[in-house]
């Protein structure tokens, strides 16, 4: 193993050549999808957990297509499928971004975390205590400022250590990325392995990789849980 890192070290770590590679790849999918689901997921959570059915219905069957189908699929019919319509070859722009592998894993990455993060955003806005609603509205709060004050702050709080679990599922989920030959973390192992037959070294080295990325993560929520759901623990009062 020592022999492989000495030789391949780099690449699993940031680059190749020009190329981003190994933990930069892997850690620039995870940011950048988790980034773009979570700027999503906030409006569409409102919607999920609106009365009007024209809002709450359309979101509802898009987090049930996405988390009800496999992400490989879903990046396969992305990177695959859709680049193979005519609609797409006939505008240049289109083609360009369904062209490169990594615009098609991110945007799967990006739809398929929303999906998951929209249902736990909605699931924290309903275990908000009615009574801090209506303490917003005694104070005279117009809608806006009830979400933006109350409802929303209370939301991401509560969903933390959901959210948590979902960003950590999401670095496991960057795996499949390799299918969009996008060099990631596996990527390089199956390289390694290929040029080397050190199957339990090249893979080995990956999987450490991948639990040294979760336990920093794991190490981040559980700062920001401290921090910000304090004031859901008993008082010792």
């Amino acid at each position: 193993m020592i022999e492989i890192l000495q030789q391949y070290w780099q690449s699993y770590l940031w680059t190749d050549g020009f190329q981003m590679t190994g933990v930069a790849m892997t850690a620039w999918l995870l940011v950048l999808s988790i980034a773009i689901g979570f700027v999503v997921a906030v409006p569409l959570s409102i919607a999920r957990v609106s009365e009007n059915p024209f809002l709450r219905l359309p979101v509802w069957f898009y987090t049930y297509v996405f988390r009800g189908t496999p992400l490989y699929v879903q990046l396969l019919i992305i990177y695959t499928g859709i680049y193979s319509l005519d609609y797409i070859h006939a505008h240049e722009r289109l083609d360009e971004f369904f062209r490169e592998g990594l615009n098609c894993t991110i945007l799967a990455f990006a739809l398929n975390t929303a999906a998951y993060t929209t249902e736990i955003f909605a699931g924290a806005i309903r275990s908000i205590p009615y009574g801090e609603i209506e303490a917003a509205r005694a104070f005279g709060m117009s809608p806006w400022k009830r979400y933006t004050r109350i409802i929303i702050p209370s939301m991401l709080r509560r969903a933390l250590p959901f959210y948590g679990n979902e960003v950590i599922l999401m670095l496991h989920a960057t795996t499949i990325a390799f299918t969009a030959t996008v060099p990631d973390i596996l990527k390089i192992a199956r390289d390694v392995n290929a040029a080397t037959y050190a199957t339990f070294d090249a893979f080995g080295i990956a999987a450490i990789l991948y639990a040294c990325l979760a336990f920093i993560l794991i190490w981040i929520f559980r700062k920001l849980e401290q921090r910000w759901l304090a004031f859901l623990k008993p008082s010792n009062h």
